[in-house]
Order: C-alpha cells, then structure tokens, then sequence
C-alpha cells in the first residue's frame, strides 16, 4: 500500500454522558473527506482508544467503516497493552473494511526490540493487511530500532511508519538506512524536515479542523517541491503547534478546533478536562491568524 497525502487520526465525537455522538461522526468524516484529506485513522490517540472499552472501540471501527464507505482509504488502529487484544482489534478491523493497520508499540510494558517485533508479527499473521508501524517513545518509553526494524523486515506488509519520536537523527537513519519502509511524518512541527528527507504522507490530528492548512503543506512540498512556499506555509502554522503541545490539551482542542468549525466534538474523557476560556481564546487566535496568512500565499479560503 502506498501512503500518500494527509492521513487524518479521527475524533471521537462524544455526548455529555460519553456515549458515541454518531451525528457529528458523521459531520467530521464528511467534512475531511469533501475537504480533500487523503485518508482517515480510527483508533489514533486523537480518537481517545486508550480511554475506550474493548465494545467501544469495536463499535467505532463498525460506525467508521459505515461512515467513511470506501471513499478513502482506512487506516484502524490496534494499540493495546496485550498482543492477544491488539490481535481482536486487527481482526476487527479487517472483518470491518480497512485498508491498513496502524500497529503501536504496547505502553507501559516496556518491551525490548524483539518483543515489539514480536508483538507486530503476531497481529501481522492474524490479520495479514498493510500495516504502518507507529513510533512514539513519549508516550511508549521505547524506539522501535534497527533489531525491530530488521526482524520485521521478514514480512512485506509492513510498509510504512509514522514516526513521532521528535529526534531528526531517527528522521534521517529512516531515510537513508530503511528506504522500503515508507517515511510518514508524526511529529508535527518537523513536517518540513520530514518532506525534505523524502516524505510522502503526514498523520497530523490538527487536519481534524484545518484540513486544507494541512494539505497545502504537503502540496506545497512533496508535489510541487516548491520548499520556499513550503517555509512560509510552515511559519504560519507553526504557533498552533505550540498551543497544541503544551501539556496536556492535545486532544480538547482539536475538539474544540471542530466545534469552531460548526462541529460538535464534544467533551474529552476523563481524566482529561476541558479548555478554558483563556484556553479557548488563545486558540481561536492562533487559528484566525494561521487561516489568514495560509489563505494569502495559497489564494485559497481556510
């Protein structure tokens, strides 16, 4: 499978009581769809799997698959503590449609590399789809490295990783020393440097509510090769990645970023609060001002 474009982690969409708010599901998949995303993630962080039941993720993957009907391709994600439920998620996700598997790293496990190798060719053999590897010592306290990616050379779905660990010197041994495994940008304010080094897709949560900002980015660099543009597209978004990493608030306010768009995302689950209105004032901000400059060096509308 080739991974080209902006791949959009999908929200949630929840009521006040934490049920599945399959209206603005709806909305939001439509929205990135007829925005020109390239292709959707259920079960990405931003979905909020890690908060869910084994029966809410299943149902999302169903709701999705129905939602999204083909359009573009689906990528589920399988992240779990335990191979056996990651094993459930894969088969789930293939009995459901989709197009590729996102495969994790199991949290708080700390596994070594022939662990984690392990772990993905055990969900490779059960489900037997494209699969991109996902790379995030932040949150998982290991690097899939070189023993991980060697031992999963042995299977050719593994075709790709979104690699989110923020270190340019992982960015660069991907690119020069694994040139089968497709580069996919995870780390957000480093997209430039990703698209430079040979990129061809980017998982950003924040195409939740800015779509085209996203899009421009990505046809600015890796389609037009047009770097120049693409440094201005990126200084323009850099402020919103700022307020999107600070601790903490990831997720509410790509929720929120939504609900600017006429999208009720809704509340984000426990432990997770809410913005605050400073909260939300800085982040309106920040979006009015990145609309405004992207749609002066593109000539299109935000």
């Amino acid at each position: 499978m080739q991974f080209e474009g902006i791949y959009t982690p999908v929200v949630t969409p929840y009521h006040d009581d934490f049920s599945l708010n399959e209206v603005a599901l709806k909305q939001t998949i439509d929205f990135l769809i007829e925005s020109g995303v390239h292709g959707l993630i259920i079960a990405g962080t931003t979905g909020e799997y890690y908060a869910q039941s084994m029966e809410e993720r299943l149902e999302m993957m169903d709701r999705g698959a129905g939602l999204i009907a083909g359009r573009v391709p689906m990528i589920i994600g399988t992240g779990a503590i335990r191979t056996e439920d990651s094993i459930i998620y894969a088969l789930a996700a293939k009995k459901a449609g989709a197009d590729a598997l996102l495969i994790a790293t199991p949290p708080y496990a700390y596994p070594t590399a022939r662990e984690i190798a392990l772990h993905a060719l055990a969900i490779d053999k059960a489900a037997n789809l494209p699969a991109m590897l996902y790379n995030y010592p932040g949150r998982m306290s290991v690097n899939m490295d070189e023993e991980t990616l060697d031992r999963l050379g042995r299977s050719p779905n593994f075709c790709a990783i979104k690699e989110s660990s923020g270190d340019p010197n992982r960015l660069h041994m991907l690119a020069r020393d694994y040139p089968q495994i497709q580069l996919s940008c995870g780390m957000d304010d480093q997209a430039l440097e990703f698209f430079a080094w040979g990129a061809r897709s980017w998982v950003c949560a924040g195409s939740n509510f800015a779509p085209k900002a996203h899009i421009a980015l990505y046809q600015a660099c890796a389609v037009e090769g047009d770097f120049t543009k693409g440094r201005a597209i990126m200084s323009a978004m850099l402020p919103l990645m700022r307020v999107l990493e600070q601790g903490g608030k990831f997720v509410q306010c790509i929720k929120y970023g939504l609900t600017l768009r006429g999208i009720d995302a809704g509340i984000v689950r426990r432990p997770l609060q809410p913005l605050n209105k400073d909260d939300k004032r800085e982040l309106e901000q920040v979006i009015r001002t990145m609309n405004t400059t992207i749609a002066a060096i593109t000539g299109e509308a935000q």
